[in-house]
């Protein structure tokens, strides 16, 4: 995982990248994705009108269907792209194919990070238990890792989309401003 402090200082670094990898990472970081959810989104997944990303259940590790809200900054990332068909991939490698996960590594590895792309999922979830006043199984569910015991699944219906989407938001404010140690994303200053 990238320390926190190095969030805002990677982030801008990778914002004035060119090519498709460095797209594909900014999005990885700013949905919290795994490298294979984000490498083969297509873009019938993306409802921009809703701001949110449908992963279908077959690309998921729980095989369960996955709904991530859309920052402000990852809306921004996506009207970037150059248009295409429904079925085409947001972030295809030269041949038009899947992007190779090592593309997203070497972006890191050139910039001499002692990170994996999957990490990032660990410095989110740092921030969120960390930084902010966002209940721990928000920050779960945000990262679609399983919830706890059958009973608790049983009774855990909703996704919590739009609890979600307000954690989002804060994600993507927060990893490109400079780190501030001691600060913290309070959940009451918002209706």
């Amino acid at each position: 995982a990238l320390p926190l402090d190095q969030m805002a200082g990677f982030m801008a670094t990778l914002r004035a990248t060119d090519g498709v990898g460095a797209r594909c990472l900014e999005f990885l970081v700013l949905t919290a994705a795994r490298s294979g959810e984000a490498r083969g989104a297509r873009r019938h997944e993306i409802d921009l009108h809703r701001k949110v990303w449908i992963v279908p259940a077959e690309r998921m590790k729980g095989k369960k269907e996955h709904r991530v809200p859309l920052s402000p900054a990852a809306i921004a990332l996506l009207k970037t792209l150059p248009a295409g068909e429904p079925e085409d991939l947001l972030f295809p490698s030269a041949r038009g194919s899947l992007l190779s996960d090592m593309t997203l590594l070497m972006h890191m590895r050139r910039h001499k990070l002692d990170a994996t792309p999957h990490g990032f999922r660990s410095t989110f979830r740092d921030w969120a238990g960390e930084h902010t006043n966002y209940p721990r199984e928000l920050a779960e569910v945000a990262l679609a890792h399983l919830k706890g015991d059958a009973t608790e699944a049983a009774y855990w219906r909703g996704d919590v989309l739009e609890k979600r989407r307000r954690m989002m938001d804060d994600w993507a404010k927060f990893i490109a401003k400079p780190y501030k140690a001691g600060t913290a994303v309070s959940m009451t200053r918002r209706a």
